[in-house]
């Protein structure tokens, strides 16, 4: 997640900024950066205009990773939708992002 949230991102994102995408504290994100710049996949580089902040950059050998990931979920997900009705697939993604919905807006106003 914490690849392919980064490859999307546009933009390199802050670690905070990417935690809060990925959903997981700011700690975890440290570590888990930590254990993708020793792997050589992504790296840190200090922001333009706050030092205090570092941003997440794909290395090169972390955009392959990036693009043999997407090649193979794209391959699973082909294989799991298979025969599926597309009228009830798109009830379900509807269903569900509804739900994904009221969750957002729940953690938004705190209930």
């Amino acid at each position: 997640m914490t690849i392919a949230m980064t490859a999307n991102a546009g933009t390199p994102p802050s670690q905070s900024q990417l935690a809060d995408m990925v959903g997981v504290e700011g700690a975890t994100m440290v570590a888990m950066v930590d254990r993708l710049v020793k792997a050589g996949v992504v790296q840190r580089e200090a922001s333009a205009t706050d030092r205090r902040v570092k941003r997440v950059i794909l290395t090169p050998a972390g955009t392959e990773l990036y693009v043999k990931l997407k090649r193979e979920a794209a391959a699973l997900r082909l294989e799991l939708l298979a025969g599926i009705d597309p009228t009830e697939l798109l009830g379900a993604t509807e269903l569900l992002e509804r739900l994904h919905r009221r969750i957002e807006s729940a953690q938004e106003t705190g209930s």
